[in-house]
């Protein structure tokens, strides 16, 4: 339980002395506990007698970080710290975000998932499973925290985590990794969040015949068992903790939609694969226009790979091109989705409900080239489109060949061309070969951390479309005006200041901000949210003073006194 000891004030007293203190990481400040600490709290012999400033501390912990001699070994040992110190762990992270940022989250987060069971060291976070649904208001109760104790939930039930598809009980592992990017963007308060694994099964053999898998030992549950569990764990969780912020993770396409569809107009309630990632798609998008001079309704987009992820996009950039002035038919037009069955047109059969709208009509194909398998192929769409926009959310590995890249670029003077999909080895194209196949022209944005190519001259900086610089923003905005829902203006206002943020002019037409400025974009975000909230009629405050809002809102990694409870306190 998060006691008093633990609330965010200039000092915090405990009842708690000696080896209880350092076993607890909200409280533990290791070798930074002063003399007169040591003293009051039983520490005296328990610790080495140098006494270090945090920013010491840091620099030794740095040290480590640098010494580990892979990614994975790096994850592992920042995971240690954070169970260890929390205020040390997220001043590091802070220290240094840029470098840390890609081994707490996307890509090494990946390989920490997977080697979940093989390197577990303790839980972190609540484990809820289908098997045991009936014990599961007794689950929810043992986390010891009170209705009014947690701001943020992430949680998934790991059917598609990133680029390597179905990992069961690792997935807790990417819900604690985003609640950290979450309050080392935004300074969320990481003792007022809660990490979730919904374990349904899992379908990966590799892990069913694993004598150390720690998970259900079974396939998925689908179906109406799976809406059920579902159902029920939203009920209960929300009942628990009424005013949290309910954030859904890596679920499969159709879970994933539906669940989103079926609460979000009623709960505080996002998916980041669907809406944060059409958010920070979105900025790129705009950032893109404003390097054009260019109308978003004038753009012609092809989205390679219509999943929750692609779609998501779609979504995002109708919804802007909505508020932008077209009908909804009219905004809809301006779209071609392209999978495995080739463009998707309204007579195949087996079409998710969130693709059919993204459908073209059969009429309008008749004379475009086919394969032997009667399907259109991608070059031929872009020969008959001529798309201004393309983006990749596919996860097929170079699927953006030479000539679709130069035939698209024929037809449009700057093609906006973004391969998203990661990890980095799942890339639709690279960087270097879209900036070589279009003469430079092409404005990019990827999934995955590329470096900055050199072409003719000149330096284009490649903006990474880190979900990052959105959902930490989305959250703090949300949580600081205690927002009812999300809106679609929130997720434009979002988009906008995202935008705002990217460095066009020195950064050779970079489409999206940096990742060292990650800080302030999510600060600038959480402001554009909040105001947004007010203005939408769905916060519970009117503060005028939003940006003083949000600075108060904002938890710092900082050492505060700590001071034992008196005898006469505690009575």
């Amino acid at each position: 339980m998060r006691s008093s000891a633990e609330v965010q004030k200039s000092f915090v007293q405990t009842p708690l002395k000696g080896k209880n203190i350092l076993s607890r990481p909200y409280l533990n400040k290791g070798s930074a506990f002063t003399k007169i600490e040591r003293e009051e709290l039983n520490l005296d012999g328990l610790l080495p007698p140098t006494v270090l400033t945090l920013e010491e501390q840091v620099q030794r912990a740095y040290q480590q970080f640098k010494n580990a001699s892979n990614d994975l070994q790096k994850n592992n040992l920042l995971n240690d710290l954070h169970n260890r110190n929390v205020v040390l762990f997220y001043r590091l992270l802070k220290d240094h975000l840029s470098e840390m940022l890609p081994i707490i989250y996307t890509p090494t987060v990946g390989e920490a998932i997977q080697e979940y069971s093989h390197q577990y060291h303790r839980p972190d976070g609540l484990y809820l499973s289908i098997d045991e649904a009936d014990k599961m208001d007794i689950a929810i109760g043992n986390v010891e925290l009170s209705s009014e104790d947690i701001d943020l939930i992430v949680v998934t039930d790991s059917e598609s985590i990133l680029g390597i598809g179905d990992w069961g009980v690792g997935g807790i592992n990417i819900a604690v990794g985003k609640l950290a990017v979450y309050t080392a963007a935004a300074g969320i308060d990481p003792s007022r969040v809660l990490p979730i694994v919904l374990d349904v099964g899992t379908n990966n053999k590799e892990l069913l015949k694993d004598p150390l898998y720690l998970g259900n030992r079974h396939e998925r549950v689908t179906g109406e068992a799976y809406n059920q569990f579902i159902d029920q764990f939203v009920n209960k969780i929300i009942n628990k903790f009424p005013k949290a912020l309910l954030h859904w993770e890596d679920l499969g396409n159709k879970n994933a939609r539906r669940i989103i569809e079926e609460y979000g107009d009623y709960l505080l309630t996002f998916n980041d694969d669907i809406q944060g990632t059409g958010v920070i798609t979105l900025g790129a998008v705009l950032t893109a226009l404003k390097i054009t001079k260019t109308s978003l309704k004038d753009h012609r987009i092809v989205v390679f790979g219509p999943g929750s992820a692609g779609i998501g996009n779609a979504d995002r950039i109708h919804s802007a091109m909505v508020l932008e002035g077209l009908s909804e038919e009219e905004a809809y037009d301006r779209f071609w989705a392209y999978d495995y069955r080739g463009l998707l047109t309204e007579e195949i059969k087996d079409l998710a409900s969130f693709q059919q709208l993204y459908a073209r009509k059969l009429e309008e194909i008749k004379n475009w080239k086919k394969d032997k398998e009667n399907k259109v192929p991608l070059l031929e769409v872009i020969k008959q489109v001529k798309p201004t926009i393309l983006i990749g959310t596919s996860g097929v590995t170079g699927a953006f060949k030479e000539e679709i890249i130069r035939e698209m670029a024929r037809y449009v003077e700057r093609p906006v061309i973004m391969p998203l999909s990661n990890p980095t080895k799942l890339a639709e194209a690279i960087p270097k070969d879209i900036i070589n196949w279009t003469d430079g022209k092409a404005l990019i944005a990827t999934g995955s951390p590329f470096d900055p190519v050199e072409y003719r001259g000149k330096a284009y900086e490649i903006g990474q479309a880190n979900n990052a610089f959105v959902f930490p923003g989305l959250g703090l905005g949300a949580i600081a005006v205690k927002a009812e829902k999300f809106t679609e203006t929130m997720f434009a206002e979002a988009a906008n200041a995202v935008a705002h943020m990217a460095e066009t002019q020195t950064k050779g037409d970079t489409l999206l901000p940096h990742i060292k400025d990650l800080q302030s974009v999510s600060k600038t975000v959480a402001i554009a949210v909040a105001k947004a909230d007010i203005k939408d009629g769905v916060s519970r405050v009117q503060e005028q003073d939003v940006e003083k809002l949000i600075e108060k809102a904002m938890w710092k990694p900082e050492y505060k006194t700590i001071r034992p409870i008196s005898k006469a306190e505690a009575n």
